[in-house]
């Protein structure tokens, strides 16, 4: 029996539009996360890129779990003396740019290497309902089909 590796002959590339709306974020990441690395497929090969394209609408309706919203801190440096800076997963949320949360979550979950961000190219996410991806046909994947637990 010989183990079978997909070329990039093999590969096909589907578009899928996943409505965050009421989804609770990790599930919601590990799903994107799993679908943008291909391992739904049965052709899934870890050193080729099998993923599908995935559009993440309604970024901002995203729901956490438990106290997350106030109590998840996130870090950066500015590189001065005293420069550390925090915000809450709540403020990220309510701010500009909610569609980062989503981001983050994903690519924390896909590996660091030039195939991880191969992959986080297919992933686009959009605060809104509206995307511009109409022409690609996206077939919606409905997250609270998959497990009662996603969507809160």
């Amino acid at each position: 029996m010989k183990t079978f590796s997909a070329r990039a002959a093999d590969i096909t590339r589907d578009w899928f539009v996943i409505d965050a709306d009421g989804a609770v974020l990790g599930r919601l990441a590990s799903v994107v996360a799993m679908r943008l690395r291909g391992k739904h497929k049965p052709i899934f090969t870890p050193h080729m890129d099998c993923g599908d394209h995935i559009i993440v609408v309604n970024a901002e309706k995203v729901k956490l779990t438990g106290r997350k919203r106030q109590n998840e801190k996130f870090y950066w440096h500015t590189g001065h003396p005293g420069g550390i800076k925090e915000r809450s997963l709540g403020q990220i949320l309510d701010g500009r740019y909610p569609e980062r949360v989503i981001e983050k979550a994903v690519e924390r979950m896909i590996t660091r290497s030039p195939l991880g961000r191969q992959q986080m190219r297919k992933l686009r996410v959009y605060k809104g309902p509206e995307h511009p991806h109409g022409a690609q046909q996206p077939a919606p994947l409905d997250l609270a089909a998959l497990n009662p637990k996603n969507a809160r």
